[in-house]
């Protein structure tokens, strides 16, 4: 029989709960508390509770799970460490998830197979986004990574994109689906001004809660997602909440907020995007990938995503996820979309999917002779580790030596 706890605290409502199979049979128990603070001493007790009441121990269970966020700072980290801790002392693993899948999730079961756009209030008139699609197959897919944007801003960003999400959608589904919002997220103003009123409004006050995120930790879990506990990290999209004394004395007021999306998508890569992959990686590599190193990569699992303007690919990124780094294995912008921002902005996703997984950086290798390349990375914080000696095919039967850089990320 499985047993997972997962716990919630990004939010006012400390949530704790059990999901339970056995032969096929799920349960799922909650207990829930109220409150703006106190999570980090209340959420024992509530664990002891509900695990008393369903009659179960703490050493029947199989993983732990948490809420990552994004959301409050010290409530993700509350539910991050006490995950660790039980993970530790109990010897089982942990599993993250998403504050964004938890609330599609729920409309989900509501709306079968509809384009959810998941919103959560983020503060400073900010939301934090996600567009996600449940299939049969493969549960939530995510269309649009989590993203932080100002809420008036999320309406020229859905409206940009919501066709593309569509027709991946679509392509997921096997037909059109429906669209719905789910989330508090849109109750922020501006967030839904000038979307479809076709669009389903599902539940508007929905915020993440243990018993939503139960059943897509036992999936994962069955799926082999679950990680040790020294792995475990929290998911933060708002890397910085106020401007240092040096910087407010520089005229910097208010708040940092969140840059303005840019009309490009950043979308998952499918099957159906390496025809142009390829096409794209050889006017700008001189040796490049093959059809096949791309379907490899996207067999083995490994975090592919692509840049499109207008339905046009203008970049991609692939990056193998280990336990400790994450490995840029090819990254691309179109020549003429070069020097535009769209390198970071792939770099930047590179860095949220490890961050989730509990990376402590990026690594990559770059030729020497690569000037553009090197300077670009120098500014990205890359520095370098290593060499790897005739690593690079080059001309007339020549090798070419491979820089190992590596980015550490802050430490939160």
């Amino acid at each position: 029989m499985t047993h997972i706890l997962a716990i919630e605290t990004s939010t006012p409502l400390c949530t704790v709960a059990l999901v339970s199979e056995r032969d096929g049979q799920i349960t799922t128990t909650q207990r829930s508390l109220e409150g703006t603070s106190g999570h980090a001493a209340s959420v024992l007790p509530l664990i002891d509770t509900l695990l008393e009441a369903c009659a179960v121990s703490r050493q029947d269970l199989s993983a732990v799970a948490f809420g990552q966020g994004p959301g409050a700072f010290t409530g993700i980290r509350v539910a991050c460490g006490v995950a660790q801790g039980l993970s530790l002392a109990l010897g089982v693993p942990v599993v993250a998830v998403g504050a964004l899948p938890a609330i599609a999730a729920t409309a989900s079961v509501r709306h079968p197979g509809a384009l959810i756009l998941a919103a959560l209030d983020a503060r400073m008139d900010e939301i934090y986004f996600a567009a996600f699609v449940d299939t049969p197959s493969e549960g939530l897919v995510v269309l649009q990574p989590p993203v932080l944007m100002a809420a008036v801003d999320a309406p020229l960003f859905v409206s940009q994109r919501s066709a593309l999400w569509l027709q991946r959608a679509s392509t997921e589904m096997g037909a059109t689906p429906a669209v719905c919002l789910v989330g508090e997220g849109w109750n922020v103003a501006g967030a839904r001004a000038g979307l479809s009123e076709d669009w389903i409004a599902d539940d508007l006050s929905a915020r993440p809660e243990a018993q939503a995120m139960a059943p897509l930790a036992l999936r994962a879990f069955k799926q082999g997602e679950a990680v040790a506990p020294e792995q475990a990290a929290p998911f933060y999209l708002r890397d910085k909440v106020a401007f240092t004394t040096a910087e407010r004395a520089a005229g910097s007021g208010g708040n940092p907020r969140a840059h303005a999306p840019t009309a490009v998508a950043l979308l998952p890569m499918l099957s159906a995007d390496l025809p142009e992959v390829v096409a794209l990686e050889a006017a700008v590599q001189s040796f490049p990938w093959t059809a096949k190193n791309f379907e490899d990569a996207l067999a083995a699992g490994y975090s592919a995503w692509v840049l499109r303007e207008d339905a046009e690919l203008v970049g991609f990124c692939i990056a193998m996820l280990a336990p400790d780094l994450a490995h840029i294995l090819v990254i691309a912008v179109a020549r003429a979309r070069q020097g535009q921002g769209l390198g970071r902005q792939l770099l930047g996703q590179a860095s949220r999917s490890a961050r989730q997984h509990g990376a402590e950086g990026l690594l990559l290798e770059v030729r020497p002779s690569n000037h553009q390349a090197l300077a670009f990375y120098e500014k990205q914080g890359f520095v370098q580790i290593g060499v790897r000696r005739d690593y690079y095919p080059a001309g007339r039967g020549q090798r070419e030596d491979a820089l190992v850089l590596k980015k550490a990320f802050e430490q939160s």
